[in-house]
């Protein structure tokens, strides 16, 4: 297992290398000179232009760039921002709320998501099964910011149901409705797959062997046929727990929920590149580590999987 483990590391290197350069290029790369659109129509003095650059490393060829912010990166520093507040504490001040806001949608995923699909699953042909195959298409094929314009138009402010902006209202009143909003493309995709997944395995031999032995519907359902038919569920909810949280951006700045992807969402308007590049990294690494944890969890739960 150690050695499972170890490989799983080692594969997690190259693709955090790689996203990180690729974040990294994309921001800096960026035409004109970041640190005089900070300052808008005001002049900067020469002087303190090119001590701000020299501070950022703005003059160095992108490799260079690079290498140190990797450098810092190592030693736990996500860099500065332009202002001089480190992005380790911007990250810590607005992490708890994309963390409640990821939880959120993740729970309605799990709970809402497998529902629909059992509901589907076992009535599949039937009306229960091509509604919830038709609303899920279309969940899936319209983007997430129209659906969380309309869903804050008419469950918030026509019907009232939900408050429409802010985080004043705490957890979990403030974070119901933007959380159905993360969670529908996700919640789409798990109702899909459970229902594919138990619909398949209704029409098993073992389910077949267990209705000949005379056990009831309900049982030969829930105790042995949802079991197995959940195991790609579970595994999708693993790695969708981590990209939910970096997947928030969007409907932060919707809800003006004030998260790590409201912030993001800010800096790249105000081209603060430091700050864009230290907080996607924390959201690769958290896509990366839920990634690996479900890689692992496989290995223990199915021995194979290890000598693959």
């Amino acid at each position: 297992m150690g050695r499972f483990i170890a490989r799983r590391l080692l594969h997690a290197i190259p693709v955090l290398l790689a996203t990180t350069f690729l974040i990294h290029t994309l921001v800096f790369v960026l035409p004109g000179d970041p640190i005089q659109g900070l300052a808008g129509d005001r002049p900067v003095p020469p002087a303190v232009l090119a001590e701000l650059r020299d501070r950022y490393h703005l003059d160095d060829p992108l490799l260079v760039q690079y290498g140190k912010y990797l450098a810092g990166l190592l030693s736990g520093d996500f860099g500065t921002t332009f202002s001089g507040q480190p992005v380790a504490d911007v990250l810590a001040q607005r992490w708890p709320v994309t963390v409640k806001l990821a939880l959120t949608a993740w729970f309605f995923e799990t709970v809402l998501g497998i529902a629909l699909g059992v509901w589907a699953g076992l009535n599949k042909g039937r009306w229960a099964d091509k509604l919830v195959l038709a609303g899920t298409t279309v969940v899936i094929a319209v983007p997430v910011y129209i659906v969380g314009y309309l869903a804050q138009l008419f469950l918030g402010v026509r019907l009232g149901w939900f408050p429409v902006s802010g985080g004043e209202d705490g957890w979990p009143t403030a974070y119901l409705l933007p959380g159905l909003v993360l969670a529908s493309f996700g919640l789409a995709y798990v109702a899909r797959l459970t229902r594919s997944s138990l619909a398949e395995n209704l029409r098993a031999d073992y389910v077949r062997t267990a209705d000949a032995k005379g056990l009831s519907r309900r049982r030969v359902v829930i105790k042995h046929t949802l079991r197995n038919s959940l195991i790609p569920v579970v595994t999708f909810l693993g790695v969708e727990l981590g990209s939910l949280m970096a997947g928030a951006i969007v409907t932060e700045y919707i809800f003006n929920l004030p998260g790590v992807g409201q912030q993001v969402f800010q800096s790249i308007q105000l081209r603060e590149g430091p700050t864009v590049v230290g907080i996607t990294t924390a959201l690769v690494l958290v896509f990366v580590l839920a990634n690996l944890l479900v890689d692992i969890l496989y290995g223990l739960l199915d021995p194979r999987i290890r000598h693959a």
